[in-house]
């Protein structure tokens, strides 16, 4: 790979090809980027592509092509979009003003002396300005993970991660504010001057920012967590409710018409009418009034005698009576079957000798009544397989 060799360079590089950087910045977290695309912003010029990625800035992958993540990194924490929270970087710059410190107060030439000053000031602006972007990013994150992540258990698991994330910051957070304060007090007496101050002082202003925000945002991960444990209570007893909805024993098993009975929430109410009776003074006094029940009248006498037709005789067909069999599956039988067995549930439904034929659907049907009416006896698995496009979890006997 060939580096830079200035500034200048590295600076013309990025302006020259700015069209095709910003294509790929924005789409930066879809698919990689397609080759013949970046040659139609480039003007179909391969060795400017090429060029790029001789340098590091962006990388090919067969077919595609996508920032370099040094490159990449620089451009989200420049524009403030960066959705990882890095707090590394915290605690590595915390170690860092620590030495520097350390080599302050053991150095006696008085210029390298203040090489060591400007490093630890640096260090200390750095740490306010990563703390507050790393909450900013911390918060953006759990809003997104709760409106935009569709699976339950993934998004619980997200939400209690960035929570250890928070406790993580929180603590660097303290740390921090016990070097300025208490672990390096000769220092701060010795080497004080008018930037340090200012920059101690925005340092511990946000520090204070910081620590607000972080209860605020704890008792969001709270609040969302609750819902989501609400939300997955809601959708597991509607699952249950529809169930039993679909085996037509929705009234027998529960006390459905019992709540409903007792209820009187608006949504159980009919939906209300508001006739507009017209008195019988109204009625016989007032002309339109008249009018309008002489036009009423004519719609509803046309004169025309409607003659009902007798009916045909019914047909003898009709009244031979016939039976019609039908087999249904004992799940009873075919769980005490399974559990005798050793094989898994699904290839034992696959292979079990039924009363009648059954087909592949059918079975997948009796997998399933089995596995909601029988599950205190199966034993449910993480693990999956499939089987003519469908997949299914292995379940053993317990």
């Amino acid at each position: 790979m060939t580096n830079f060799t200035s500034i200048k360079e590295l600076f013309g590089a990025l302006t020259r090809e700015q069209k095709l950087l910003t294509e790929m910045f924005e789409k930066r977290k879809t698919l990689s980027y397609k080759y013949e695309y970046a040659l139609e912003m480039v003007e179909l010029q391969e060795d400017r592509i090429n060029y790029l990625t001789e340098r590091g800035v962006i990388r090919r992958n067969g077919n595609f092509l996508e920032i370099d993540d040094q490159f990449l990194q620089f451009f989200e924490q420049v524009l403030e979009v960066n959705e990882e929270i890095n707090i590394a970087s915290i605690h590595s710059n915390i170690q860092h003003v620590k030495e520097n410190i350390l080599y302050y107060l053991n150095e006696n030439n008085e210029s390298r002396k203040y090489n060591y000053l400007k490093l630890v000031k640096n260090a200390l602006r750095k740490i306010g300005n990563v703390t507050l972007r790393n909450v900013v990013d911390l918060k953006r994150n759990i809003d997104n993970t709760f409106k935009n992540e569709p699976n339950y258990k993934i998004k619980k698991a997200k939400l209690e991660n960035l929570d250890k994330k928070r406790i993580d910051i929180n603590t660097l957070i303290e740390l921090t504010d016990k070097l300025i304060t208490e672990e390096e007090l000769t220092f701060f007496k010795l080497a004080i001057d008018e930037d340090l101050s200012r920059i101690i002082i925005l340092l511990k202003l946000q520090l204070n920012e910081c620590r607000h925000n972080l209860i605020e945002i704890q008792k969001q991960i709270i609040e969302y967590l609750n819902q989501i444990k609400y939300q997955s209570g809601v959708i597991e007893k509607l699952r249950q409710l529809k169930y039993l909805r679909d085996q037509f024993t929705l009234r027998a098993a529960t006390d459905i018409d019992a709540i409903i009975g007792t209820d009187d929430a608006l949504i159980f109410e009919s939906n209300p009418t508001y006739p507009l009776k017209l008195s019988l003074d109204c009625l016989q006094t007032d002309n339109d009034a008249y009018t309008s029940i002489q036009k009423i009248a004519s719609r509803q006498k046309t004169g025309v005698n409607i003659k009902v037709s007798l009916a045909g005789n019914i047909s003898k067909e009709y009244l031979e009576t016939t039976t019609e069999e039908e087999i249904h599956v004992n799940l009873e039988a075919v769980k005490n079957s399974f559990l005798a067995s050793g094989n898994d549930l699904f290839n034992f439904l696959l292979i079990y000798n039924y009363e009648k034929e059954l087909t592949f659907e059918e079975k997948v049907t009796v997998y399933c009544q089995l596995i909601s009416q029988y599950e205190d006896h199966f034993e449910l698995t993480d693990k999956f397989n499939s089987q003519q496009e469908v997949e299914y979890a292995l379940v053993y006997s317990k």
